[in-house]
């Protein structure tokens, strides 16, 4: 393992690695930790060119950056490379030089946080823990219940009761207990925080284990490795708790740390209207976060108390990034329209990257002739209610061919 030391993002602690587990000792739950590594020793075993001839097509290949002591069991459930697309239709319309979609909705469960998951779990069980908990509005905890199972792992899940039903029956198949909170995501969280303080679960929430947030950032190592050749000047990502962009403008960091890219692309997050509390703090300069009662259908990122938000901000200021929103009618629009252009059908979570080219364009954060990505968090199956909220029903036809005739009129 290449793990140096442990940083806290609030007050600068350092710990060595094993000294804690998840949040700073003096800052508390506020207290994220940062994972550093010794970057010219990783150089050495992890650049362009063992890239290059290594044929593991999972987030396996970036190992040497991830948390995990050599020889840890990892899941036999392939999560990682998946694949970008060119949209040149969607480009045209969006008024953007070259137009990529990232799509994260391939993995075992069909979301980015399989990447988080992937870690988390093989982490527990290194460290001979057998039960692993999380709360989440619906995506987290469908990944962490299907690899705990790939990993013999017993896992609890704490949701909020209105999550997607599609969500929930993964949850079940898979076999994890199963908590619907009657209540928002927080109420879901907070519940679970005391549930594993009580009967001491090995906590998956990537708002207090750092380590999670390394599954992240993956996706961002991936990035850059895939677009070296073509490295898009803006990175779009969706954010609500601020654990996916963290990760992302890391993993850009560190594969210009390995010589793999010469430049990091400005990252922009993109929150929902009715949830969007980091951006409103971005926007405030960044030092304070005022909670607010999350509203809307982007049930992925309807985070009214994001817990990583200063992870979040410090990593688009990196990027020289920023922060837009989109409406959910913004939202519902782009459904069809990425899934049209690009052939990628994601949940309205996994559309908010895309939907959030439009604001951004229209503040000047993005020029007409730059290239950009955009990144889809969550296949359009993990919610279909969702994504029958952009399209209309046909009417019913006859068994005939005049009654098709009648309808093409």
């Amino acid at each position: 393992m290449f793990v140096t030391e442990l940083v806290c993002v609030k007050c600068g602690r350092r710990y060595e690695m094993g000294q804690v587990e998840y949040t700073c000792e003096a800052c508390g739950d506020d207290g994220i930790l940062d994972v550093l590594y010794d970057y010219d020793r990783v150089k050495q075993v992890l650049n362009g060119r063992s890239l290059e001839a290594d044929g593991n097509q999972s987030l396996w290949r970036y190992l040497p950056l991830l948390p995990l002591p050599d020889g840890a069991r990892l899941p036999r459930l392939s999560v990682g490379c998946t694949p970008i697309y060119e949209a040149p239709t969607l480009a045209r319309e969006l008024g953007v030089g070259r137009f990529f979609v990232k799509d994260d909705g391939r993995g075992p469960t069909a979301s980015f946080k399989d990447r988080a998951s992937a870690v988390g779990t093989t982490r527990a069980l290194a460290l001979g823990r057998h039960e692993i908990a999380a709360a989440s509005t619906g995506n987290a905890a469908t990944s962490l219940a299907g690899f705990a199972a790939d990993l013999g792992l017993a896992a609890k899940i704490f949701v909020p009761a209105a999550a997607p039903e599609a969500k929930v029956a993964q949850l079940l198949i898979y076999g994890a207990k199963v908590f619907l909170v009657q209540g928002t995501y927080v109420d879901a969280w907070n519940l679970c925080q005391q549930a594993v303080a009580a009967f001491g679960w090995y906590n998956r929430s990537c708002a207090v284990n750092p380590f999670l947030v390394e599954g992240k950032k993956t996706g961002g190592l991936e990035i850059a490795e895939q677009m070296r050749r073509e490295l898009p000047d803006v990175v779009m990502v969706p954010v609500g708790d601020g654990c996916i962009i963290s990760g992302i403008t890391k993993g850009l960091r560190e594969m210009q740390q390995l010589g793999v890219i010469d430049r990091v692309p400005r990252v922009i997050g993109v929150q929902a209207e009715g949830a969007a509390p980091i951006a409103a703090a971005f926007a405030a300069g960044g030092e304070a976060l005022e909670p607010v009662e999350a509203n809307t259908l982007a049930d992925s990122i309807a985070v009214g108390t994001p817990r990583n938000w200063r992870k979040a901000i410090k990593g688009v200021k990196s990027t020289h990034g920023d922060f837009v929103t989109v409406s959910d009618p913004e939202i519902i629009e782009m459904l069809p329209r990425l899934a049209r252009a690009s052939g990628v059908f994601a949940e309205p979570t996994g559309v908010v990257a895309a939907a959030g080219i439009k604001r951004a364009r229209e503040r000047g954060l993005i020029a007409a002739r730059e290239s950009v990505l955009a990144l889809a968090t969550g296949n359009g199956l993990k919610d279909v209610k969702g994504a029958m909220r952009a399209v209309t029903l046909p009417e019913p036809v006859a068994p005939s061919l005049d009654a098709v005739r009648r309808s093409l009129r």
